[in-house]
């Protein structure tokens, strides 16, 4: 759990700047986007073979 105090000096918009730069940091979105499903193993395989062929590709 993210957590972003707001200091007697900023704004709610820093604030929230800030926040939303921990959160990806940290990667929850992208957590949650993954976990938003259930996905079958056969399909993990296969996206992380692609994903292996792509940076291999990319390198190439």
């Amino acid at each position: 759990m993210s957590e972003v105090y707001i200091r007697d000096d900023e704004n709610f918009e820093g604030a929230l700047k800030r926040f939303n730069k921990k959160v990806q940091q940290e990667g929850i979105l992208s957590e949650t986007r993954r976990r938003g499903y259930y996905e079958k193993p056969s399909i993990k395989r296969k996206k992380k073979e692609a994903i292996k062929r792509r940076k291999s590709a990319k390198s190439s």
